[in-house]
């Protein structure tokens, strides 16, 4: 079966009416929103406390491998809950083919441990 043009109608049409509506919300709340600018009211706050010092102070790589990891780690469970539900319908197929990946997952967790990568300083 050949798609054409006139087939994409649909999507094209949510498209436009999706970021009109966006666009359109913007610009309406720009004229109808209070215009009140003063000294006090465009400074920096956050949560009730005044702000100190500089906002760009770098924060440590481990913060952002431990992050990276975490999400890495926390995303076999997504590849393993459909596998867990379906497990008697694979067979042995699927448990081979599940054992080969936590197996990947295991060699890459002690990679990770092997090159300190949790580990705080």
């Amino acid at each position: 079966m050949q798609t054409t043009q006139v087939d994409y109608f649909p999507i094209i049409m949510q498209l436009l009416l999706a970021v009109g509506f966006v666009v359109s919300t913007i610009i309406i709340s720009n004229f109808l929103g209070p215009k009140r600018n003063s000294i006090n009211k465009d400074k920096s706050f956050e949560c009730g406390i005044e702000s100190v010092g500089n906002a760009r102070i770098p924060f440590s790589v481990k913060y952002f491998l431990v992050a990276i990891l975490f999400v890495l780690f926390d995303v076999e469970v997504i590849f393993m809950y459909p596998w867990a539900v379906n497990f008697r319908a694979m067979g042995f197929e699927g448990l081979a083919k599940m054992g080969i990946f936590m197996l990947l997952l295991i060699v890459g967790f002690f990679y990770v441990m092997k090159k300190k990568g949790l580990e705080w300083e």
